[in-house]
C-alpha cells in the first residue's frame, strides 16, 4: 500500500484518505430522523458543525468483531470525545451525565434496531475545595485519592418497530476507568483498567474508560488534499491522542436473529437531554468516516440526527460521490463512472454471500456476519485481501479501513485495480490480546526528562528535600532557587519552596 515513487506514494495516500472517508461515507448514504429510544448515528472526529462544539457527545468510531480469544462471543467497541490531549487537566475527560450512549443491533436487516444497549453515567466528586483530579497516587478505583470518579448503569432494551417491548437493567453503578493523569498519579494504570472490566450475568462483559484512540490515518488530507504536495504523507494524525471507550462483549447467540441468519447490523448513537428534559439524538456512527467525507456540509447535522430507516434521502451522496472527482481534478486519477451502484451494494447492503442479510433494507450501519470465525493471522485490508473476518465484514481494531475504503471508492470492485493508501498501515500502539482489546491511553505526564535528572524519582526526591530545610524561610527560598538552576526541575523546586513558605507563614495551601 506504499507508493513506488514519492509522487506515486503521495497520490495513493491522499486518495486513500479522502476516498476512504468517502467510501466510509458512501456507507453513510442513509437517512435522518430519531429512533424511539432516541438515536444518533454517523459522527466521527469533528465531522459536523454542531457536534464539533460538544465533544462529550461526539462518536468517533465503532468496531465490531467476533472475539478472537472467545469465538462464541462478539465484541462491540464504541468511542467518544475525539482528540483527547493526555495532559489536558485539571478537568480531565468524563462521559456526559445528561446523555444516553447507545449501541444498536439490527438482527434482521430491516434497518431498525431490535436490541439497544444503553449506558448512562454519573459523576462523583469527593473534595470540591481542590482543583485536583486526584489528591495523591491512585492505586484502586475506590482509592480516596481519586477525587473525581464516574459510574454507569447499563440497560438492555428490546424493540419492535422502534417501540420498547422490554427494558432490563443488566449492570448498576459500574466504575469507569479514569483518565491516565500520569505516572506520579497512577503508577499502575494497567491495574486500574483491569479493575474496570466488569463481568455480567449470562456471560457478557463490559468496560468504560479512557483508551488510546485506535483509529490510525493521516487526517491532514483536509488541507485541500495536501494541495498536490504529498511529500509529508504517512503521519498518523491521531498518534498520542486518547478517546473515551465503551466496550461490550456478549454471547453471539444473544444478538443473532438465529443460527441461520447470523448477520447483525451495528451502530452507536448519542442522545442529549434538552431544555425541556427530553432526549434528542445528536450523534450517530456506523461505518467509519461517513459523515466526514461523503455528506456535504448541508447534510451533516441532519445525518447526525437521523436513523437508518431514513437513509434513502442521502442516496445521491453515495451514488455520486464528491471525493473521486476531487482526486481526479488534483491528481489526475480517473474517477469511476456514475452512478456508483457498487458502493450501494457494498456499503449500504453488505457484501452478497458474506454479510448481506436476506431482504435487506439499504441503510448505513456496520454489518457483521457473526458465523465467520476469527482469522489466525488477520490481514489489514480484510475482505479485499481474502480475509473475510475483516472490514467491511464488521471492523477489527487492526483493519486499515482507510486503504480498503479508498480502493473500493476508486473502483476496485469495478475492475479499476489500484493500490491506494495513506501510508499509515497500523496503530502506533499494540492492541491488547484480551477484552477490552483497546490499547492503554497515553499518559498525561509524558515528555523528556527535566534537565539534570536521570529518571525515576529524582525530581520528586529533590522536592521532598526542599520541603524539609533547616534554615529560615527566606534562606531556604534562596537555596532552592540556587539549586534548581534552569529548566523544568527548577520551576518545580521553586514551586515546592513557595508552598512550604506559605505554610510556615500560616497561609494554608
Amino acid at each position: 500500500m506504499t507508493a513506488i515513487s514519492k509522487r506515486g506514494a503521495g497520490l495513493r495516500s491522499v486518495a486513500t484518505l479522502v476516498c476512504g472517508a468517502l467510501a466510509a461515507g458512501g456507507l453513510a448514504a442513509a437517512g435522518v430522523t430519531a429512533l424511539e429510544p432516541g438515536e444518533a448515528e454517523a459522527s466521527s472526529h469533528r465531522e459536523a458543525p454542531l457536534i464539533s462544539g460538544t465533544p462529550q457527545y461526539d462518536n468517533t468510531d465503532v468496531y465490531a468483531f467476533v472475539s478472537p480469544d472467545k469465538p462464541d462471543t462478539t465484541t462491540i467497541i464504541a468511542n467518544w470525545i475525539p482528540f483527547e490531549e493526555p495532559a489536558g487537566g485539571p478537568n480531565f475527560f468524563t462521559f456526559a451525565e445528561d446523555a444516553q450512549y447507545d449501541i444498536h443491533i439490527d438482527n434482521n436487516g430491516d434497518a431498525q434496531g431490535e436490541l439497544l444497549f444503553r449506558y448512562t453515567f454519573k459523576t462523583q466528586t469527593k473534595n470540591k475545595k481542590t482543583f485536583l483530579y486526584n489528591t495523591g497516587p491512585v492505586e484502586s478505583l475506590d482509592d480516596p485519592d481519586l477525587n473525581v470518579t464516574q459510574t454507569y448503569d447499563l440497560e438492555l432494551l428490546k424493540l419492535k418497530n422502534q417501540h420498547v417491548q422490554s427494558r432490563t437493567k443488566i449492570a448498576d453503578d459500574v466504575p469507569v476507568a479514569p483518565s491516565n493523569v500520569g505516572k506520579a498519579s497512577m503508577p499502575d494504570y494497567a491495574g486500574l483498567r483491569k479493575q474496570a472490566v466488569h463481568e455480567l450475568a449470562g456471560g457478557s462483559t463490559t468496560f468504560a474508560g479512557q483508551a488510546d484512540d485506535p483509529f490510525f490515518l493521516d487526517l491532514r488530507v483536509f488541507d485541500l488534499l495536501y494541495g498536490g504536495n504529498l511529500s509529508e504523507v504517512g503521519n498518523d494524525t491521531l498518534k498520542g491522542y486518547n478517546v473515551n471507550s465503551i466496550a461490550l462483549q456478549v454471547p453471539t447467540k444473544m444478538i443473532q436473529e438465529s443460527a441461520d441468519q447470523p448477520v447483525v447490523g451495528i451502530w452507536s448513537t448519542t442522545q442529549r437531554k434538552n431544555a425541556q428534559g427530553h432526549f434528542t439524538q445528536v450523534s450517530r456512527l456506523g461505518n467509519p468516516l461517513v459523515n466526514e467525507v461523503v455528506n456535504p456540509i448541508e447534510d451533516k447535522d441532519t445525518f447526525n440526527a437521523s436513523a437508518p430507516w431514513d437513509d434513502a434521502q442521502f442516496l445521491d451522496n453515495v451514488t455520486n460521490p464528491e471525493l473521486p472527482k476531487l482526486i481526479e481534478a488534483i491528481y489526475k486519477i480517473p474517477a469511476p463512472k456514475e452512478p456508483r451502484n457498487d458502493l450501494v451494494d457494498v456499503f449500504l447492503k453488505g457484501v452478497p454471500d458474506l454479510n448481506q442479510p436476506p431482504h435487506v433494507t439499504p441503510s448505513e450501519m456496520l454489518r457483521l456476519n457473526t458465523s465467520i470465525e476469527p482469522a489466525a493471522e488477520p490481514k489489514r485490508l480484510g475482505v479485499l485481501d481474502g480475509d473475510n473476518a475483516g472490514f467491511p465484514n464488521g471492523r477489527r481494531l487492526t483493519d486499515d479501513v482507510i486503504d480498503a475504503s479508498l480502493q473500493v471508492v476508486e473502483g476496485e470492485l469495478l475492475g479499476q485495480k489500484n493500490d491506494l493508501g495513506d501510508a499509515v498501515d497500523k496503530n502506533d500502539k499494540e492492541f491488547e490480546k484480551a477484552f477490552p482489546y483497546v490499547a492503554l491511553p497515553t499518559e498525561g505526564s509524558r515528555g523528556p526528562l527535566a534537565k539534570g535528572t536521570s529518571g525515576g524519582n529524582d525530581v520528586r526526591n529533590q522536592i521532598g528535600d526542599a520541603l524539609q530545610p533547616a534554615g529560615s524561610a527566606e534562606d531556604n527560598m534562596t537555596l532552592i532557587a540556587a539549586s534548581a538552576g534552569a529548566g523544568a526541575a527548577g520551576i518545580l523546586l521553586i514551586g515546592a519552596g513557595l508552598m512550604w513558605w506559605r505554610r510556615m507563614r500560616g497561609r494554608a495551601y
